[in-house]
């Protein structure tokens, strides 16, 4: 349930309650009986990391295609080189006869 913070016009008293999104706006100071009004403030969410869904909350056990990390650095193509046999020069040029 979100906080709301209102603001008495009698008392000028600042203070929060805890609402359903589908109450009613509080009219009535409970203290004081003067007017009350909903106050805008800042949410309490923060957003932290490098990114959003595919660097920061991506399963760990997935494996990128691209070669991206969990945190959406992408590492160094790793290389195998296979050395194939050497074949033997030949000898002979077409044409001629051994």
């Amino acid at each position: 349930m979100p906080l709301y913070e209102y603001r008495c016009k009698q008392c000028e008293r600042v203070f929060e309650l805890i609402q359903k999104f589908s109450d009613a706006p509080l009219t009535v100071h409970e203290a004081c009986g003067g007017e009350v009004e909903r106050i805008v403030s800042a949410p309490a969410l923060q957003f932290k990391g490098s990114g959003w869904y595919i660097t920061d909350y991506a399963r760990s056990t997935e494996k990128k295609k691209d070669g991206a990390d969990s945190k959406g650095e992408s590492k160094p193509a790793e290389t195998k080189t296979e050395s194939a046999p050497a074949k033997p020069e030949s000898t002979t040029t077409p044409g001629s006869k051994s």
